[in-house]
C-alpha cells in the first residue's frame, strides 16, 4: 500500500495547489447530514498512501463510493481521486487530511460532490463554444455556474442575454491591453471566480496575468497538435490537404496554446472538403472538447503532472 503527505488548503484560495486546479470547497453543510464528498491528492509516491487516506476516512465513519489512484514512474508522483459519503463535517475530514499533509507532504483538495464551479467565460466574435456551455449548464447538468460572460467586441451579448447572464465589455487594443486585464482580474476577484474559459477568446493573455490565475484558466484550440496558429486555420489546414483535423483544450500558461493538455479530439477528412465544411466540422470538435475539460475540471478529475496532466474519468 502507497502512503503520502500534504498541507491542507484554504477555502478558495487566490492560487490553487501544485498539482491540483480545480475549485475547493465552499461552506460545509451540518455535521449530521450525509454528505458526498471528492477528494484528490498528490504527493511523492511511497508505499502507505492509499492504507493512510482509507483509514483516515474510516476513522470518521466514511465510506468510501469511487477510488482511482496513479503512480507516475517518471515524477515518482501518486495522485489520488476518491468519492466519500461520510456525515463527518467539513472541519474533520480536513483536519484528518491536514495531519496526514504533515506527515507525507501533500497537497490535497476537499469539496462536495456537484457542487457548481463558479466561472467566467471569454469571448470574442465566435459564438458556438460559449452556446454550448451555457445550453449544456442549463439542459444537460454541466456543473459549473456562468456568473459573467466578458467579451473584447459586443457581437455576442444577446446571446449572453439569452441565457439570462450578464455581459461585460472589455475592449483590448495594444496600448489598452495592461488596462484591460488589470478590469479582468478585478472582475474575477468581484465575482469570486474559481474558473475562466477561454471560449474562443481571441486574445492573448500576459505572462503575469497566466501565473495570476495558473491553473484556473482553461482555453480551446482550434487543432489536435499547436500548428496552424494565427489567423483562418482552417484556410491553413485546407490549403495544406490534411487529413484529420481536430482541437485541444489546455490549461493556459505564458507558452503560447503549449499549457498542459487536459482533452483531444479529431474528425478524419478528405479533399472532397470544401473550407466552410472544414471550419463547422472543427467547431463542432471545439464544442465537444471544450466541454470536457470544463466538466473534468469541474468534477475535480484533473490533477497536474508537471506540464502533463493526470485524468481520473
Amino acid at each position: 500500500m502507497r502512503s503520502s503527505s500534504q498541507t491542507s488548503v484554504p477555502l478558495r484560495p487566490p492560487h490553487p495547489p501544485q498539482h491540483y486546479p480545480g475549485a475547493v470547497t465552499s461552506t460545509a453543510p451540518a455535521p449530521d447530514a450525509l454528505t458526498h464528498r471528492v477528494l484528490t491528492l498528490s504527493c511523492p509516491d511511497r508505499p502507505g498512501i492509499v492504507r493512510a487516506v482509507a483509514g483516515a476516512i474510516a476513522e470518521h465513519g466514511g465510506n468510501i463510493t469511487e477510488s482511482q489512484q496513479f503512480g507516475d514512474p517518471d515524477t515518482h508522483l501518486f495522485f489520488m481521486r476518491v468519492q466519500v459519503e461520510s456525515s463527518a463535517s467539513h472541519d474533520e475530514l480536513a483536519g484528518a487530511m491536514t495531519v496526514l499533509a504533515e506527515e507525507f507532504g501533500m497537497t490535497w483538495h476537499l469539496d462536495v460532490v456537484g457542487r457548481p464551479v463558479r466561472t467566467l467565460v471569454m469571448v470574442s466574435t465566435a459564438a458556438h463554444c460559449l452556446n454550448d456551455l451555457l445550453f449544456r449548464q442549463r439542459s444537460e447538468g454541466l456543473p459549473i455556474e456562468v456568473v459573467a460572460v466578458a467579451g473584447n467586441h459586443l457581437d455576442l451579448r444577446p446571446l449572453t442575454a439569452f441565457y439570462g447572464k450578464t455581459f461585460h465589455h472589455i475592449p483590448v487594443t495594444k496600448e489598452t491591453k495592461a488596462e484591460a486585464e488589470a478590469a479582468l482580474l478585478a472582475l474575477v476577484k468581484e465575482l469570486d471566480v474559481e474558473l475562466v474559459v477561454l471560449a474562443r477568446y481571441m486574445q492573448v493573455l500576459s505572462d503575469d496575468l497566466c501565473r495570476e490565475l495558473a491553473g484556473r484558466v482553461i482555453n480551446i484550440h482550434h487543432s489536435f497538435l499547436p500548428s496552424f496558429k494565427g489567423a483562418r486555420p482552417y484556410h491553413q489546414a485546407h490549403d495544406r490537404g490534411v487529413k484529420l483535423i481536430g482541437a485541444t483544450s489546455h490549461y493556459v500558461t505564458g507558452d503560447l496554446d503549449e499549457g498542459p493538455i487536459i482533452e483531444q479530439d479529431v474528425e478524419r477528412v478528405d479533399h472532397t472538403r470544401h473550407v466552410q465544411e472544414l471550419v463547422a466540422l472543427g467547431q463542432d470538435v471545439e464544442r465537444r472538447v471544450l466541454s470536457r475539460a470544463v466538466r473534468w475540471h469541474a468534477e475535480h478529475r484533473v490533477l497536474l503532472n508537471g506540464h502533463r496532466t493526470v485524468i481520473f474519468r
